[in-house]
């Protein structure tokens, strides 16, 4: 198994603030794009989500 599954399984800051990173990342997409009326419906609560997540997962272990 990679050591991001691994990171991610036990609960390293490293993973997890990776995937809060990454959903942030897409929340801000959905806001900017002018395709879908349904992503930038939805991309508040996606950032808001990755933000609160990635503020939660500071507090883990290296």
């Amino acid at each position: 198994m990679s050591g991001f599954f691994k990171g991610l399984i036990g609960f390293r800051r490293g993973a997890w603030e990776m995937l809060a990173t990454i959903i942030i990342s897409v929340g801000v997409f959905m806001l900017m794009q002018p395709f879908a009326m349904w992503a930038f419906t939805y991309s508040f609560i996606t950032t808001l989500v990755g933000t609160v997540m990635f503020i939660v997962v500071s507090h883990f272990p290296e």
